[in-house]
């Protein structure tokens, strides 16, 4: 399909980079994992695994447009799924959030950790919706919705990271 050619390179780099960054959250969680802290596993739940699950969904967005589709019905419907399941799973997180006592998620945690993926999933399946009569601009949909889970994702990592370095570490010697 001539429409989903055109998009190529920028699956090609958003996917592969969707990938290389959950190998690096191994890494990472890896090293910090020497002493975790009390409700670790609550926190995670609600904190880690969502990050992952993100940069999975972009890897598997990437993957499915990169799809010999003959047709975008069938594209569309394919992204429309993982859509869908993005917004389940975005509720599951919110309910994880407030369930979780290892830390008191702030303004900036709920608006990367809820609204913002929320926003994503919902830009996707709104995208799969409108494919079938406004495909170049559903594509569009379905490529803004990729890189904002991108970003969210690079934003939760990085914000983890330096809590477990800054704050955490800093607790745990005093």
């Amino acid at each position: 399909m001539s429409e989903l050619n055109e998009w190529d390179s920028f699956y090609v780099i958003v996917g592969s980079s969707a990938g290389a960054l959950i190998g690096l959250q191994f890494v990472v969680l890896t090293l910090i994992a020497e002493r975790p802290p009390a409700h670790a596993a609550d926190a995670g739940a609600a904190f880690a695994t969502p990050t992952i699950v993100h940069f999975s969904a972009v890897l598997l967005l990437s993957a499915g447009l990169r799809a010999p589709w003959h047709a975008i019905t069938p594209v569309a419907i394919f992204w429309g799924l993982v859509a869908l399941v993005g917004l389940v799973y975005s509720s599951i997180v919110a309910r994880r959030m407030r369930r979780q006592a290892a830390y008191k998620p702030g303004f900036e945690d709920w608006c990367s950790h809820m609204v913002l993926p929320l926003a994503a999933y919902a830009t996707l399946a709104l995208s799969a919706l409108a494919a079938r009569s406004h495909t170049r601009e559903a594509l569009f949909g379905a490529g803004a919705a990729a890189l904002l889970l991108l970003f969210i994702g690079i934003h939760n990592a990085w914000d983890a990271v330096v809590y477990h370095v800054l704050v955490n570490k800093r607790t745990r010697k005093d």
